[in-house]
């Protein structure tokens, strides 16, 4: 009886999650609340307004933000800190309560998948299902994280491959006489990429008082990429020593076409091994069949394979 009960609250749990998910893209919400409370000048109870509210923002909403708080006090701070810079790596503006607010609900929902199938499906005992559910819920719980660390590598590869192309940029503009910050305006408005809008990040951050080296810093931090780093650290250090900008930019630009044209390099040698793989398991096996497949059939035919 236990597990059914069990499946029973995770069921309506889901369900709730579902409803207030769910949006009805045939109406405008705003429009609606406008044009209720344009009928009437004021509302007649507080009652009322609360009840005006829709049920995912009254209820459950709070409901599971407040389960994500409850999680949260009883997290510690590094591993906060940690999924917040895991957040800016990734590029994204989601604070820490909404990603393990996530969590939760990916942990029910597959928590709830592994008990139907163990329960349900499978039929099997009280313990292996159990095993699957905590399977499952475990899988729940870790795909937000797996996803996250996949966004990361994907806009680390963006950053790397448009690094070279930006520095070329940059060093045309500060070679016609602009400014290192005018140059990297000039990079923000051609291009629509990670590194671009990292670039406008920092300068709203120049323009908000902060200080270039602290601005390109936080920035090198905010992508966790080497190349960037090196290319951070050099202009801090020309700021500070008082060298040629063009220079240390055009010297950043050729290590980083020679970096580019080296990985290139790297890739087209572990091509081969790569394809090894498939060609073993896929390719090697249907020749085999179409070679030697007519053979067999005419020694089985034969009666020479009657003797084995």
């Amino acid at each position: 009886m236990l597990p059914f009960i069990i499946i029973g609250v995770l069921i309506l749990l889901a369900v709730m999650v579902y409803i207030g998910l769910r949006e009805d893209r045939e109406r405008d919400p705003l429009a609606e609340r406008l044009a209720m409370y344009g009928e009437r000048e004021l509302p007649e109870s507080l009652e009322e307004v609360e009840l005006s509210i829709g049920f995912k923002e009254r209820v459950l909403v709070p409901f599971m933000r407040g389960v994500a708080d409850i999680v949260i006090k009883f997290t510690p701070q590094k591993q906060l800190e940690h999924v917040r810079h895991k957040l800016e790596l990734a590029g994204l503006t989601t604070d820490p309560v909404t990603f393990f607010l996530q969590r939760i609900i990916w942990t029910i929902a597959f928590g709830i998948g592994a008990a139907l199938f163990g329960f349900v499906v499978q039929k099997e005992a009280f313990s292996t299902a159990m095993l699957y559910t905590a399977g499952g819920a475990a899988l729940g719980y870790y795909f937000p994280m797996s996803s996250l660390n996949s966004k990361i590598r994907k806009r680390q590869e963006n950053i790397i491959k448009a690094l070279p192309d930006a520095l070329d940029l940059l060093v045309i503009c500060v070679e016609a006489g602009l400014g290192f910050d005018m140059a990297m305006g000039k990079v923000y408005e051609k291009w629509d990429n990670e590194l671009a809008l990292a670039f406008g990040r920092v300068l709203r951050e120049i323009q908000l008082g902060k200080l270039r080296r602290e601005a390109l810093k936080d920035m090198a931090d905010r992508m966790d990429v080497p190349d960037v780093n090196a290319f951070t650290a050099a202009i801090i250090q020309a700021d500070q020593l008082g060298v040629s900008m063009a220079t240390i930019l055009r010297v950043q630009s050729d290590q980083m076409r020679t970096k580019r044209r080296q990985r290139a390099q790297e890739k087209a040698q572990q091509a081969p091994v790569k394809m090894m793989i498939p060609m073993v398991l896929l390719i090697f096996p249907s020749i085999w069949i179409v070679l030697l497949g007519p053979a067999v059939l005419q020694v089985m035919a034969s009666g020479v394979g009657a003797m084995f």
